[in-house]
């Protein structure tokens, strides 16, 4: 039997040469220096094959010890006992220990990225990846997704946590839970070590309600307030197409001329049918209310919405969006743009871009009640693209009472403008408005 004395006292020879220990392990010394741990076996393939004398390679000492050496020869003797070809065996285990390390977070969580952006719309789907990008991939993007287990992604969730983005690091932990899924169901890992962090992490603090002016008074003077500030004419259009059809600010950011039908944009009639289909693709909800047939948010136009967008036309009417950007016309205005708006027009913390829903919901069902019109509450939430709690009530037809829904949306518009506040348009300058009615001042 060898030891750690013989093997260092063993000097190259002209010739390499063996050092037995038991079992067929030795010790190969070439004539070089090199000292190379092998194992002669014999296998046959079949009970009809020939017998064949093999040699497998353990690797080098001082790399590789003689305990470490002895171990290795025993997992080759008890596959062998197993009628496991113990080369074959180490060619298959590196090939999948290559594909795995080949099999990364970051490219498993791309691929999954791939397969899912169609069902999402694109400013969701550039949040998705930015936020793996920049929270994740940097961490455990280069290691084995099979290899990555819950304490390393808690640490990276723990980190996002860190910086007070609570509810970003639960999306995160969403988002790489439906990455392990999507490894587990592709044969690339066997467990998803983000399924119970949710637990891990700090409770998603109670969303604060969105500031929102519901006087119908203090509304209309918001609107003059905001319209007045000196900004792009088509800022202010989009804050008033916003206040008119209450739609959420992302709905209308996202809004494409495509969208809307039966317009005559040459005409400045009311185009009784006039119409704005949002698809259900860029609509609130989950992935099942955005695939939905005949999902689409049906949005009927009042002529001052009709007025608005008639105007806008004129000032991007080559662009995709309605309302583009400034600086790139191929992507649409900023969140941000109509929230300022409203910040330097003095209603910081009184009023953001989506209180527009908050008003009409509550001046349209106090006007409901007091007419006795208890059916237009439902009529008022499907305006507004509420999604329903109960899945079997999400099927209704979303094109009902359309009618009712346009008489509602004329109310609306003239409570907000009245027909003696349209825009007089003149390209390059700030829109300014005939404020001639009561209560304008």
């Amino acid at each position: 039997m060898l030891n750690d004395a013989k093997i260092k006292a063993a000097k190259p020879q002209e010739r390499g040469y063996k050092l037995g220990d038991t079992g067929q392990l030795y010790l190969y010394v070439s004539p070089a220096g090199g000292k190379l741990w092998r194992m002669n076996y014999s296998f046959r393939a079949g009970p009809r094959a020939a017998l064949k004398q093999k040699t497998l390679a353990l690797g080098a000492y001082p790399a590789v010890t003689l305990t470490a050496a002895r171990k290795a020869r025993d997992h080759a003797k008890d596959l062998l006992r197993q009628g496991i070809d113990p080369g074959v065996h180490r060619k298959v285990s590196a090939l999948a220990t290559a594909e795995s390390n080949a099999n990364t977070f970051e490219t498993v969580a791309r691929a999954w990225y791939e397969k899912q952006k169609a069902r999402w719309s694109e400013i969701h789907a550039r949040d998705v990846l930015r936020s793996l990008e920049e929270n994740v991939f940097g961490e455990i993007g280069p290691l084995p997704i099979g290899s990555i287990k819950a304490p390393k992604l808690l640490q990276v969730l723990s980190a996002v946590e860190a910086r007070g983005a609570i509810e970003t690091a639960h999306r995160i932990r969403a988002r790489c839970s439906a990455v392990f899924v999507f490894a587990i169901a592709s044969g690339l890992a066997e467990a998803d070590p983000a399924a119970s962090l949710g637990k891990a992490l700090k409770p998603v603090p109670r969303s604060k309600p969105q500031p929102a002016i519901t006087d119908l008074k203090a509304v209309q003077q918001m609107l003059v307030d905001a319209e007045a500030e000196r900004c792009r004419a088509s800022t202010k259009l989009a804050l008033r197409l916003l206040a008119l059809t209450a739609v959420r600010p992302g709905e209308l950011r996202g809004a494409r001329w495509h969208e809307f039908e039966s317009i005559d944009w040459a005409g400045s009639g009311p185009d009784p049918d006039a119409l704005w289909r949002i698809p259900a693709a860029r609509m609130k909800g989950d992935e099942d209310r955005k695939a939905e047939t005949d999902g689409d948010h049906l949005v009927p136009l009042a002529p001052a919405a009709l007025a608005v967008l008639r105007v806008q036309r004129r000032l991007s009417a080559n662009a995709d969006y309605v309302f583009p950007s400034e600086r790139h016309s191929h992507r649409p205005i900023s969140e941000n743009t109509l929230r300022a708006l409203l910040i330097r027009a003095g209603y910081h913390q009184r009023h953001v871009p989506h209180g527009f829903r908050a008003a009409f919901s509550t001046i349209m069902n106090e006007r409901a009640r007091a007419a006795g019109l208890s059916e237009d509450r439902k009529i008022i939430d499907l305006m507004l693209a509420h999604v329903p709690k109960d899945k079997v009530e999400s099927a209704y037809n979303r094109a009902a009472y359309m009618p009712r829904r346009r008489e509602l949306a004329q109310e609306w518009a003239d409570l907000l403008v009245g027909d003696f506040w349209a825009p007089e348009v003149h390209l390059g300058q700030p829109v300014r408005y005939a404020a001639t009615g009561p209560g304008r001042g």
